[in-house]
């Protein structure tokens, strides 16, 4: 009897709380990205520049993390990479291959008109006005989100607890009511310490279970 009991209660599933919005990061989730792109077409306009490039922006991570908070101009920062690949490259054309890196995850943000008819959209981005400006904001996607969170504007990256925060102060719903899609663990885990329900992006197929286990209607 006893045993019984233990097994039901082993069974006993913990009621999802209704859910009332979907945040989505849009690197790796909504769009795709990959900086070879710019690397090889710097590479072709004169040798070696794109793998200059390359190299410093990865040990130049805290330029990318000013930029991203808002904390420097695009010229600030456009200067800052062709003076240390000594190069004259005209900033419009840097900015632009900087930023054509990205494509749509189709599969993905085909569902976004739909999930709008029952539940409310937002974007929360670690990005730049560069990326935004000369990369992806003209995607037809975007219409489907009630707001988007943009690092570069709220002035905190994630994942510092000020963004997450940021989210919840803008917008009238718990941070139990809704769902964070993000490809990066880190920022994941950050937003549940948060008290937000939170989905590791591994791919389509299994986002599609995650939406299930949260009864998210498709």
């Amino acid at each position: 009897m006893l045993n019984q009991l233990k097994n039901n209660k082993n069974k006993i599933k913990i009621p999802v709380k209704i859910i009332k919005a979907l945040v989505f990061d849009l690197g790796n989730v909504l769009i795709f990205f990959d900086w070879k792109i710019a690397q090889n077409r710097l590479n072709e306009l004169q040798p070696e520049l794109g793998d200059k490039t390359t190299k410093f922006l990865k040990e130049n991570r805290e330029l990318i993390h000013s930029l991203e908070c808002g904390k420097i101009s695009d010229d600030f920062f456009l200067n800052k990479v062709r003076s240390a690949v000594n190069s004259n490259l005209d900033k419009n054309l840097l900015a632009k291959i900087y930023s054509e890196i990205f494509w749509e995850n189709n599969e993905l943000t085909s569902l976004l008109p739909q999930l709008k008819k029952q539940y409310k959209l937002y974007l929360l981005s670690n990005t730049n006005s560069i990326h935004r400006k000369y990369g992806w904001n003209n995607y037809s996607f975007l219409k489907n989100f009630d707001r988007l969170f943009l690092s570069y504007e709220i002035g905190y990256v994630k994942p510092e607890k000020e963004i997450y925060e940021f989210v919840i102060k803008n917008i009238n719903i718990k941070p139990d009511e809704l769902v964070y899609i993000d490809d990066i663990k880190e920022y994941v885990d950050a937003a549940i310490k948060s008290g937000w329900n939170a989905i590791q992006y591994l791919n389509f197929e299994n986002l599609l279970i995650e939406f299930k286990n949260y009864k998210i209607a498709i």
